[in-house]
Order: C-alpha cells, then structure tokens, then sequence
C-alpha cells in the first residue's frame, strides 16, 4: 500500500507511515485530512483492541480506516479509491463491512 500512498501518489495527497498517536502507531497517515489508514492481517477480526485504539484515534481527531491485506493485495485500485472517497469527505458516517471499517472523527472533516 505504501507504493500506492508514498511521494503524493494518490490524488496529491501526502502520507506518512508509523506516525505515533498517543501510545499508538498509524500505518499510514495523512496528516492534512486528519485520516489514518491500517492494513489488518486476520488476527485484527473482532478485535477490541482496535476498537479501542480506534475511539482514541477518533478523540484525538483522526478519522480511521481499516482494510483487510488480502484485498490490499487483491484489491488495490478499490481499496485506493476508498481512500480518496475518505479524503475527499465522501465517507461521513461510521461504516462497519465485512471488509471495511471506517471511523469518522466528528468536528474534524477529513476535506480539510
């Protein structure tokens, strides 16, 4: 996803990696939309970890979405066009799929 996401890539929008959060690391974050991005492996299903992790991100102001790795790998030009619906403040609601979590961060639009 790094490819996908490095040296404003997608839609012009910059993204750092493991950027710390409180006692936390983003996978990836934009820092100007407020929009983290993890990548889960299997050992993140039902975690209530994450769901914490996430409400902290949330308090902090950051919007979080999660994708699964295996539609990283399969699904990398939806899984990007995700992310620019998320940037560009198409996603404005929490959203919970079998292959999507979106968290939105109210008081804080992710379109900047």
């Amino acid at each position: 996803m790094w490819s996908e996401l490095k040296a404003k890539r997608l839609g012009g929008h910059k993204f750092v990696r493991q950027f710390p959060i409180g006692p936390y690391f983003a996978d990836f974050l934009c820092r100007q939309r407020h929009l983290v991005v993890e990548i889960d492996g299997s050992q993140h299903v039902d975690s209530k970890r994450d769901r914490v992790r996430d409400e902290y991100m949330r308090d902090a102001g950051y919007a979080v979405i999660r994708f699964w790795s295996a539609d990283v790998l399969r699904r990398r030009n939806a899984v990007a066009d995700t992310i620019l619906a998320a940037l560009d403040g198409q996603l404005t609601n929490d959203v919970v799929a079998s292959d999507l979590r979106f968290v939105f961060a109210a008081g804080k639009s992710v379109r900047g």
